[in-house]
């Protein structure tokens, strides 16, 4: 059979503080302090569109990897979570290096905001979405469908240790407050790859308009400038 073809458009767009995939948690739903605003094109400004969405805690997020394009695929991947040296099918992490580069996201929904210029805004905290994705569909997540306690989670069995986080005297103060949690949560969960441990290595992460510098050593990473 000849292989058939679908073109598909972005239905909205998210923005959140994060600018860059590094530092971008590793899953939804890891750092429920980071939050994001779905901001829809303008042809689906519609609020009837959304009419019964408040009911739902939570939504899925169906949206493409846009920082990870690319033309061809491969049929196995490396997960960060194995270190990177051992090679699984693609079908059997959540790589963002996919025949479609789709990403699936649950995300809490804090609520709906009518902006003026915008029209009607989604709100969502636990969203691991790199500021401007493309988000092609938005459907409610419902407990008794989409929960399956009884699953098994493979060589992903929980979400990874966390790290303590430390701030350098001044450096804490030069984050809003209200985007230090989201930032600390961010911290915390390690954005490096796994296969870094250089004690004295000094890492970037792009966050809410601010270049903050970090070293990881062992158990605990120091933010030790912020610009």
């Amino acid at each position: 059979m000849p292989m058939e073809s679908y073109v598909i458009r972005p239905i909205a767009h998210i923005r959140t503080d994060l600018k860059e995939k590094f530092g971008v948690p590793r899953q939804a739903g890891i750092v429920e302090a980071l939050e994001g605003r779905i901001v829809f094109e303008p042809e689906y400004r519609r609020e009837e569109a959304l009419r019964g969405i408040e009911g739902f805690s939570h939504i899925w997020l169906i949206w493409q990897f846009s920082k990870a394009l690319r033309e061809e695929w491969s049929p196995t991947v490396r997960p960060p979570r194995l270190g990177g040296n051992v090679r699984m099918g693609v079908f059997a992490t959540r790589s963002p290096f996919r025949p479609n580069a789709l990403g699936l996201s649950c995300v809490r929904l804090l609520g709906v905001e009518t902006d003026p210029e915008l029209g009607a805004v989604l709100r969502v905290a636990g969203a691991d979405l790199v500021d401007g994705t493309p988000i092609f569909d938005i459907k409610p997540y419902v407990p008794y469908a989409d929960c399956r306690p009884e699953a098994a989670s493979g060589f992903a069995p929980d979400p990874g240790a966390t790290l303590s986080v430390v701030y350098a005297p001044g450096t804490q103060e030069r984050i809003p407050p209200e985007k230090r949690p989201a930032l600390t949560g961010v911290l915390s969960n390690d954005p490096r790859p796994r296969y870094q441990e250089d004690a004295k290595r000094v890492y970037g992460l792009d966050f809410a308009g601010k270049n903050v510098k970090f070293t990881v050593d062992g158990e605990i990473l120091t933010v030790i400038e912020v610009e």
